[in-house]
């Protein structure tokens, strides 16, 4: 079982340790919920060392991401801005999500996820020869999320002096080379803040400092409703190699234009665009008591009397809306309401965009 650098701080902490990807990692510090407000109206962080950070230098860098990615990295025109894309196989279906920074034409910062480290890294470097690019995994980081609206001023109370000079004036999706440290203006919790890497032998007095200016540790627990709320995907349940980006409300990070940049799974995505999706992922308000959880069945009324279904693929609780909520493939043809399938019974639920809460406000 693998151990981040930090887990003696979990441990420190009180964090409920569970293994997470063959991660040991804490999913709360005691409650879930009050970790879930901190972040919502004040600030949290996590431990997401875990995750993959990719360096890629040399060669043709920008042609390589152009074909590995649906989205185009030639959008990235400033220097630190980042992208967030599907990486494809050849069935149009996704491998993996992923957040790219532009550094400079021959620096490029990716990260992936945690599950998916050794696939990620074998696709990467198997199309990597073919433009010469240089891949190194940077597992002498770690990185910490710093998430909710005062996260960037506390951030500043914990962070050195030079950092905080190259972090200060970042722009949302925008990361700053700071010497041996990176801060990202990113996140997976729909609040404001920082994914900040630092080399691993930093990582405790900054986890320490962080906690001093108050920040508070939180775990994978409210990670996972935080980013539910914010209607965002999670790789192996909203999306996975077997699912497109048009079917699991990825539409909109896939570039089309040029029409002549050939990217990996463009031919199927595009007859499966020409011929219309079947499916679309909703978000759902459960009307009555009850936990929407995934692999529950949704039953839709379609047009001429029929009945479709559809599956979620996210549900949880929500802290902030008070009521369960979820993210569901169903039919493209299902209109506002619908019926979940909770142990036999069928429950009323209503359907929504898949955003829930945006900057901490029920949208």
């Amino acid at each position: 079982m693998n151990k981040t650098v930090l887990f003696d701080k979990h441990v420190e902490y009180g964090g409920k340790i569970v293994d997470f990807a063959g991660w040991q990692m804490p999913v709360n510090y005691g409650s879930q919920i009050d970790e879930h407000h901190q972040v919502r109206q004040d600030a949290g962080m996590f431990d997401v060392s875990h995750m993959v950070i990719v360096d890629l230098t040399d060669g043709d860098i920008k042609g390589f991401l152009q074909y590995l990615l649906a989205n185009d990295v030639a959008k990235l025109t400033e220097s630190g801005k980042a992208l967030y894309s599907c990486m494809l196989n050849e069935r149009g279906g996704v491998i993996d999500d992923l957040i790219v920074y532009c550094m400079h034409d021959d620096w490029y910062r990716v990260v992936v996820n945690a599950g998916t480290r050794d696939k990620d890294l074998a696709w990467i470097n198997k199309h990597a020869a073919d433009f010469n690019v240089s891949v190194k995994e940077r597992d002498d980081l770690a990185m910490i999320a710093v998430q909710g609206p005062h996260a960037r001023e506390k951030s500043f109370e914990a962070l050195p002096v030079d950092v905080v000079e190259a972090a200060s004036p970042l722009k949302r999706f925008f990361g700053a080379d700071c010497g041996e440290w990176f801060v990202g203006r990113t996140g997976y919790t729909g609040e404001d803040g920082f994914e900040i890497m630092v080399p691993e032998s930093e990582a405790a007095a900054l986890w320490d400092k962080l906690a001093a200016a108050g920040v508070k540790p939180c775990g994978l627990g409210a990670r996972d409703t935080l980013r539910l709320e914010a209607g965002m995907n999670l790789y192996g349940s909203d999306m996975t190699e077997d699912t497109s980006p048009l079917i699991s409300g990825l539409g909109w990070t896939i570039a089309w234009q040029p029409e002549d940049r050939n990217f990996i799974g463009r031919g199927v995505i595009e007859e499966e665009k020409a011929t219309g999706v079947k499916q679309k992922i909703v978000g759902l308000i459960l009307e009555s008591r009850g936990v929407l959880r995934s692999h529950q069945r949704v039953i839709v009324d379609l047009d001429g009397g029929e009945q479709g279904e559809g599956e979620i693929t996210s549900g949880t609780f929500s802290p902030s809306l008070q009521k369960s909520i979820a993210l569901a493939r169903v039919p493209v043809a299902t209109g506002d309401t619908c019926k979940v399938d909770i142990r036999g019974k069928q429950l009323d639920a209503r359907v929504v965009k898949p955003v829930f809460v945006r900057d901490g406000q029920p949208v």
